[in-house]
């Protein structure tokens, strides 16, 4: 039995919900074995708050990481999220080439949910620059379509103008997660191929319990072209697995609450 393989590149998130952890566990969701090369440690802080303070990894630890999965291994598609630096933005860009790799999503991480400031504003640059011509599909919500954009993004045709505007970094297909962002009933995300604009549309579902939803989109999407599926087809996996997964979210503090990655076992049960 062939068992499709699938790497995230990506920031641990040490409360479980976002991160390489909510891909390890959606991979896992569709039968994917998933691989993790850790950019960056997060942390919440209990006694702040639940602050979040970010701890890089070296270099180094991240080649070393890239290069046991990507060398060693291969793999069928992959994923980025929070990279963190320039520097590691550049590292990744590399190993994609060196690698050759194929199926490629970029989710364009620039903000950790709960905190209010880029992380790295120079990112949002070197990710347009480096990595958005190597993408497959680039998944950027409404703020960071707007960082890479520089569209003020208040309806669907400002999505649209968006992602027109994102396409033209170089990416295959760009998907932008409207979510429960914009003044709608229901939740909104437009993917563009350069040529014609796919409208994916589900009910708006009230929760405050969304953490890893940005995350666990992407990493569906990623397990679908793993799969083989085309990007269209895996992008409607997806739209449905997170949609799922935020309709049983639940509380794990008085901070936050998590998507609920089993949640589609529900639906069959």
């Amino acid at each position: 039995m062939k068992v499709p393989k699938a790497l995230t590149i990506a920031g641990s998130d040490t409360s479980g919900g976002a991160g390489l952890q909510a891909d390890i566990k959606t991979f896992q969701e569709f039968g994917v074995y998933g691989m993790t090369a850790i950019t960056v440690l997060v942390a919440q802080n209990p006694a702040n708050k639940w602050a979040h303070d970010v701890y890089p990894l070296s270099l180094e630890a991240l080649e070393a990481q890239i290069n046991t999965v990507l060398g060693g291994i291969g793999v069928d598609a992959m994923k980025t999220g929070m990279l963190g630096t320039v520097e590691i933005i550049s590292l990744v860009a590399r190993k994609l080439d060196e690698y050759q790799v194929k199926n490629i999503v970029i989710d364009p991480v620039m903000i950790c949910k709960g905190t209010d400031e880029v992380l790295h504003p120079e990112s949002a640059v070197a990710i347009s620059q480096q990595l958005a011509p190597r993408a497959t599909v680039i998944t950027p919500n409404v703020f960071e379509a707007s960082q890479l954009s520089g569209v003020r993004i208040q309806s669907v045709d400002t999505m649209k103008e968006a992602a027109v505007k994102i396409y033209a970094l170089g990416s295959k297909y760009v998907l932008i997660k409207g979510g429960a962002k914009l003044g709608t009933d229901s939740a909104i995300d437009i993917l563009y191929d350069g040529k014609e604009f796919t409208i994916f549309e589900t009910p708006k579902i009230n929760t405050d319990y969304t953490h890893g939803a940005g995350c666990t989109y992407a990493a569906a999407i990623t397990a679908g072209l793993a799969q083989g599926l085309s990007v269209p087809d895996a992008v409607a996996q997806a739209k449905k697995f997170v949609t799922q997964a935020i309709q049983h979210g639940f509380p794990i503090n008085s901070y936050v609450g998590p998507t609920y990655h089993a949640a589609h076992r529900l639906a069959r049960a």
